[in-house]
């Protein structure tokens, strides 16, 4: 009876269990620091591919204004002889021999028809798909003048094609970093 009620090393006993708490809420904060930066890092990354593929979509928008005439920038280089083709024509014209499908291998220069050569990022454009508008060519005005009487008669806008258009970015040194999305163009 007398060894129940001993309170010998109680204070010891104590002091570890607060410790082994306080251990273990040090390692959760430390593994929370540290996956909030990891989280950070990756977020950082993929802002940097985002932004570098909005470039790559311009670069292909100015070159679908030139009917795919002389890239515009020396960092930009057309592989696929086939453009010219997607863009006058609706996808069902393009042939057997034009590759339709979404996919974008930076290694295999067919499955692409244009490269924008960042400083880090390289970009990948693509044309899949090119449907015709609601309109066809501008006709020019459809009165006599800018201003005439009687009820007007303004017409559509003009919209000859659509163009869905893929885009991958990619880094230079690490190919897990790269952003891809859609983008419908009008034009």
């Amino acid at each position: 009876m007398k060894t129940l009620r001993n309170e010998k090393g109680f204070a010891l006993l104590f002091v570890l269990i607060l410790a082994a708490i306080a251990l273990v809420m040090t390692l959760g904060m430390l593994f929370m620091v540290g996956r909030g930066s990891f989280v950070s890092g990756q977020q950082k990354r993929y802002r940097t591919a985002v932004e570098a593929s909005r470039g790559g979509v311009e670069a292909m928008l100015q070159l679908i204004a030139t009917r795919a005439g002389n890239p515009l920038f020396s960092n930009m280089t057309v592989v696929n002889a086939n453009l010219q083709n997607k863009l006058d024509n609706t996808t069902n014209n393009w042939g057997v021999s034009v590759d339709k499908s979404l996919t974008i291998n930076p290694t295999d220069n067919s499955t692409y028809d244009m490269r924008v050569d960042l400083v880090t990022y390289t970009v990948y454009t693509k044309i899949v798909d090119t449907v015709q508008g609601n309109t066809g060519p501008d006709e020019g005005l459809l009165n006599t003048g800018v201003v005439s009487e009687g009820p007007v008669n303004r017409g559509q806008p003009t919209i000859p094609y659509l163009y869905t258009i893929e885009v991958l970015s990619q880094s230079n040194g690490n190919v897990n970093e790269r952003s891809k999305f859609s983008v419908l163009y009008q034009y």
